[in-house]
């Protein structure tokens, strides 16, 4: 493999292992928030005691989403030297704010871990809201670099030199508020499946103890309705994605659909894979028009197909595959939710199945494979550009070479963090099982 491929296998599979860490790393503190509110409104001490073992396991993620983060940043210099440079005059300033958002996440949070018993109620959710906050803010200042490679402002390219250079112009780029919202909204709404799934699997191991069942079933149905909530925002977000890659980038948008010829009352393409040879996506189901109308709410809307465009400027035609995926996942994760709270709230069920509660289990790792889906698709239908119609990726790779040694060792290195992370939270919670939590409390 060339130097190309190597270093984005190995970026690649660094910001695959990375965003794991660094989406639960936003979505939990938001369900820590929520279970905090509830028992300051309830005296519930159920909550209570969600809040207090989420947040173990969200100072666990955040002891590796931190240096994965670093491991990224730094790829970023020595994988792609003539990209940093473009970022270091022109997009430098979402780095720089960042620094700030993770001191204010960080501080807050050692103030909640050690210091949550003595805070008033009050001060307990002020914490919480800031470790929120600086997660949030952290997530959406790296995701705007991203923003910037698809949609590029602040700056121009004359004869090889960056000249007319407007930070502000390139932070405040046009995908800014869309892409920032949807890395919001998909996380919350990961986070909160995570937190089901853990649920449904402990419901399943505790049905004999009502009282640790009861305190699961809380915290599953808690899980789904924000899960729920935030999957359909999510959505609705993507259909406002969708049009931006309209208006900035047409020829992903075909790739997404397979769309090959430029045409009104365009078709949306549902399942089935994009024959390059054929020109069609075959096996898919069409729904009439509905393309045009994702794209500009009129079915008869122009949309332009990959063959106006050169061929060697498409992207990889397989991303009309990751695009239905993430999709899909997102369709399915709202309707887990809308069954699980019909079943609690609308039948008034005091059990859950267990075919059910094995079915709710899937919905965290669903969940993360969506956002791995929707990361991939966003980087790599970007392809052949890193910086869109202004540099290609080919143009900014390292040529130093050893890469392959570099991606095998780091892909060891994530394996064993993802070991151990799973041993970590496995021994804690083992060691201290929330039956000693719900005893505390009664007593």
């Amino acid at each position: 493999m060339d130097d190309l491929v190597l270093a984005r296998s190995l970026f690649g599979t660094t910001m695959g292992f990375h965003i794991i860490f660094a989406t639960l790393g936003v979505g939990l503190p938001l369900m820590i928030l929520v279970a905090e509110l509830i028992y300051q409104k309830t005296k519930d001490d159920h909550y209570a005691i969600m809040a207090k073992r989420w947040t173990k396991a969200q100072a666990v993620l955040l002891g590796v989403a931190i240096p994965t983060g670093t491991i990224a940043g730094t790829q970023l210099a020595l994988l792609w030297p003539g990209f940093m440079e473009v970022i270091g005059r022109v997009m430098s300033l979402p780095f720089q704010i960042e620094i700030y958002a993770f001191f204010v996440e960080a501080l807050f949070m050692s103030i909640y871990v050690y210091a949550a018993d003595r805070l008033s109620p009050a001060m307990r959710i002020v914490a919480v809201f800031f470790v929120l906050v600086g997660a949030a803010a952290s997530a959406v200042l790296i995701t705007n670099v991203h923003a910037f490679e698809g949609t590029p402002a602040g700056f121009k390219i004359s004869n090889g030199k960056i000249t007319d250079v407007d930070p502000w112009a390139a932070f405040f780029n046009p995908s800014f508020f869309i892409t920032a919202g949807h890395v919001v909204l998909s996380a919350f709404m990961t986070g909160a499946f995570i937190v089901a799934s853990v649920a449904a699997y402990k419901m399943i191991r505790t049905r004999k103890k009502e009282k640790v069942y009861r305190f699961h079933r809380k915290a599953l149905l808690l899980a789904l309705t924000i899960g729920g909530i935030f999957s359909l925002l999510t959505a609705l977000n993507g259909h406002e994605s969708a049009q931006m890659l309209y208006e900035y980038q047409p020829e992903k948008l075909a790739g997404a659909e397979g769309l090959f010829e430029t045409r009104s009352h365009a078709p949306l393409a549902i399942g089935g894979f994009t024959d390059p040879n054929e020109e069609k996506v075959k096996w898919a189901i069409e729904i009439p028009w509905a393309l045009s109308f994702l794209a500009a709410n009129r079915f008869d809307t122009v949309v332009k197909g990959l063959n106006a465009f050169p061929r060697d400027e498409w992207p990889p035609l397989f991303i009309h595959t990751l695009f239905n995926a993430m999709v899909g996942v997102g369709m399915l994760l709202i309707l887990y939710s809308i069954i699980g709270v019909v079943w609690r709230k609308v039948l008034k069920k005091d059990r859950f199945p267990t075919w059910l509660l094995v079915i709710f289990m899937t919905a965290g790792p669903f969940s993360i494979i969506g956002i791995e889906f929707g990361w991939i698709f966003a980087c790599t239908g970007r392809q052949p550009w890193v910086i869109y119609h202004l540099l290609k990726t080919s143009d900014v790779v390292t040529t130093t070479g050893s890469i392959g040694v570099l991606f095998l060792f780091f892909t060891f290195v994530y394996a064993v963090l993802g070991a151990a992370v799973v041993y970590v939270l496995l021994y804690y919670f083992r060691k201290h099982p929330v039956d000693e939590d719900l005893n505390t409390a009664e007593s």
